[in-house]
């Protein structure tokens, strides 16, 4: 095992821990337009992860509990725990449901990729394959790729031992590099490392 899967071992062993305490619970609060446009609030909080139908279900109980007849049109008024992310009021419930559910399953760092995805509900679907992990800094995340692709291996073979303590890899400025191209993207996490995605899929 390299040093750089050593290193991703010991993190994903250490994070469902940590970010454990830090699962938002998301939820939207959906009103009655009917009873807004007429001077009266009603509305209600629904658990943001269900899935879509079960959300249509609440909305429907709500607006069936309106004291206008025939009350069928809504919005979406607020909403609580979404890691900074903004809602529209009339955001796709569709949307709503897979923000909320991977919110909830994978932490802040889903925040981040809906931010970098847009809300686009396909790239949603991807973050497990486009999430690289959580690293102290871009500079860790480069000297650690630079070793797993083995390129540590060949510059030590290929340097003879004399020369050696002379040479080093410039982390800071590959991991730079690596930003710059869009080959990645990445946000400072609460506890000041980073969370790093994969751009190319």
């Amino acid at each position: 095992m390299t040093k750089g899967e050593e290193r991703e071992a010991t993190e994903q062993d250490e994070q469902p821990e940590a970010e454990q305490e830090l699962r938002p619970a998301p939820q939207i609060y959906v009103a009655s337009l009917s009873d807004y446009n007429n001077g009266r609030l009603h509305g209600a909080w629904l658990d943001a992860t269900v899935e879509t139908e079960e959300l249509q279900g609440g909305i429907t109980a709500m607006l069936a509990g309106s004291p206008e007849p025939g009350a069928e049109e809504w919005a979406i008024h607020d909403y609580d725990d979404f890691g900074g992310l903004r809602l529209d009021e009339h955001e796709s419930l569709d949307t709503v449901s897979l923000l909320a559910a991977g919110l909830a399953e994978h932490g802040p760092a889903f925040a981040v990729w809906a931010d970098i995805a847009g809300h686009d509900e396909e790239a949603l679907t991807r973050f497990e394959e486009a999430y690289l992990g959580h690293w102290d800094s871009l500079a860790a995340y480069a000297d650690d790729l630079f070793e797993d692709l083995g390129y540590a291996e060949l510059l030590d073979k290929a340097m003879p031992a004399g020369m050696q303590p002379y040479v080093r890899f410039d982390a800071e400025a590959f991991g730079r590099d690596l930003s710059l191209s869009g080959d990645i993207s990445y946000a400072t996490a609460p506890d000041g490392g980073i969370w790093l995605f994969d751009n190319r899929l």
